[in-house]
């Protein structure tokens, strides 16, 4: 019972901070580039420089938590 309630705040806290960082991420197209040849770019090998680089590092964290904690609070209900 213990782990579950610390698992659901826990996966609360780190839906809130994901949805946080999510936001703060810069986009890689504007406009409608997106639909017709901007989104090459998503796929190119270009990697991700500064505050880009740590922002993908902390989403990428915190969305194997999100999974992590989703599957304690499924397990221990």
């Amino acid at each position: 019972m213990i782990i579950h309630n610390v698992a659901l705040v826990g996966l609360i806290v780190v839906s809130v901070l994901l949805i946080i960082v999510v936001l703060l991420m810069s986009g890689r197209t504007t406009g409608l580039g997106a639909l017709t040849g901007g989104a090459e770019q998503l796929f190119g090998r270009q990697k991700a420089r500064g505050l880009d680089a740590v922002l993908n590092r902390v989403a990428s964290i915190l969305g194997a938590l999100l999974f992590i904690l989703a599957l304690l609070v499924a397990f221990y209900k």
